[in-house]
């Protein structure tokens, strides 16, 4: 897979910032999150570990995670990157947006999660094809809102254009049946938007 509008210099930047809004994470996350191989993920956080920027944590669950200088660094990195594309008023307007969006998807995975049996909120455990069809369907139509939101930033800045495409693909997923990729997955809807969100925190440099 090539990174859309992105070159190979720019990819350590990539893997950086992903591991910055994912969190402690492995590289198969971090492969969906940037578009590359998973191997050649592997290569640049090696070279970033280096660089004293990451640090793996070995074990059963065994994670990367950015070090206090690799944080400090991708916060200097994606500023400059904003600022040189001179995008931050299209970030900013674009994070409003979003903003009005969030709480929806919030309560739209909720009720993914939970529906009134004998108006009780009980577990979900997707039994009930008709109402998770309309609560799919809800999901539809936020994305397709969400869709010109995601076209904005992208022309902003190059990088965000992977969050309409892993947007699209996990709500395709759900569609097909992969019921897990609504909330339940590394790649799931909700787990792609609230990577999204924490990108554009990042970005913009406000705090949580």
């Amino acid at each position: 897979m090539t990174t859309p509008g992105t070159s190979s210099v720019h990819n350590d930047l990539l893997v950086l910032h992903a591991l910055r809004c994912c969190g402690h994470t492995g590289t198969a996350r971090l492969a969906g999150a940037t578009g590359m191989e998973e191997s050649a993920v592997e290569s640049e956080l090696i070279d970033l570990a280096v660089a004293g920027l990451v640090t793996y944590e070995p074990g059963e669950f065994g994670a990367w995670g950015l070090t206090d200088a690799g944080r400090v660094t991708d916060a200097e990195r994606v500023t400059h990157q904003l600022e040189a594309a001179g995008a931050r008023a299209a970030v900013t307007a674009a994070y409003e947006r979003f903003m009005v969006l969030n709480p929806e998807l919030l309560d739209l995975c909720t009720a993914w999660q939970l529906r009134p049996v004998d108006g009780a909120m009980t577990a979900n455990d997707h039994s009930d094809s008709a109402y998770d069809a309309r609560v799919l369907g809800r999901f539809t139509d936020l994305d397709q809102r969400a869709a010109g939101l995601c076209a904005e930033l992208a022309a902003a800045v190059a990088r965000f254009g992977l969050y309409r495409d892993r947007l699209a693909d996990a709500l395709t997923r759900a569609a097909s049946g992969q019921l897990e990729y609504v909330t339940d997955h590394i790649a799931s809807y909700h787990t792609v938007w609230a990577e999204l969100h924490e990108d554009l925190l990042a970005t913009l440099g406000i705090p949580r």
